[in-house]
């Protein structure tokens, strides 16, 4: 359980600007490495799906552009005139968490005495990820809701309705934070322990099925949650008392 549990340190980066931060220097653990792994991914899937481009779709672009048009749609009913700013950041948010939910697939099993020389772990199973992915949309809530309200507005805001109600509407945003986090943190941890231990009891073919669950559906179930609450908090932001 341990090694499960445990974040390695790959390699340590000494910035001489940042030695009084980091005396000991920067370390480069297993999560940053893999999630530069899934931003690659990302990258070169998105410079390979818009080379040559056709006015006329098809294939894969007819399939490309069926999905952004869905985004923008989908972003239009929720963000209304600020579809634009917020479209990129919802596809792009899932798109990461999704890949990076399910890029345990990759990982090589041990069995038969065989020692895998690495294992990929989602990076989404350590709350150094998930912890900062929420907390960049509570501050996008934060924002939007200073855009909407104006700042007097917004202080306001945390009077409604009464005035009794002022710590537990600046409470609201502890409590989003920790739930999106939290969930996203729980949930991918638990199905990796779950993968790891059914690995570990029967090495073939029962773990490729349980992978079809934990890896790619509960991956993009749990992208869809994060990304779903996101847009909700986002959305309710933007609207005007």
């Amino acid at each position: 359980m341990e090694e499960v549990l445990d974040i390695k340190t790959i390699f340590v980066v000494h910035l001489p600007f940042l030695k009084e931060l980091f005396p000991q220097g920067v370390l480069i653990t297993e999560t940053v490495v893999v999630s530069w792994v899934v931003m690659v991914i990302l990258i070169a899937l998105a410079f390979i799906l818009t080379r040559k481009l056709k006015q006329i779709p098809e294939g894969a672009q007819a399939i490309l552009e069926t999905t952004v048009e869905f985004l923008y749609n989908f972003s239009r009913n929720q963000f209304g005139k600020f579809a634009g700013i917020f479209a990129p950041y919802v596809g792009t948010l899932f798109l990461f968490l999704f890949f990076a939910n399910s890029i345990g697939v990759l990982s090589p099993v041990e069995a038969f005495g065989f020692k895998p020389p690495f294992v990929v772990k989602p990076p989404t199973r350590d709350i150094n990820v998930a912890g900062p992915l929420a907390l960049i949309t509570i501050l996008m809530v934060l924002i939007c809701n200073i855009k909407a309200k104006g700042f007097l507005g917004w202080l306001k805001h945390f009077l409604h309705p009464i005035a009794f109600m002022l710590p537990f509407n600046i409470m609201e945003y502890g409590v989003r934070l920790l739930s999106l986090s939290l969930r996203l943190f729980g949930n991918m941890l638990g199905g990796f322990i779950l993968m790891r231990l059914i690995e570990s009891l029967v090495p073939v073919i029962i773990p490729m099925v349980f992978s079809l669950y934990f890896d790619f559906f509960d991956g993009f179930i749990q992208a869809a949650i994060f990304t779903f609450l996101s847009v909700l908090y986002i959305s309710e932001a933007l609207e005007k008392d």
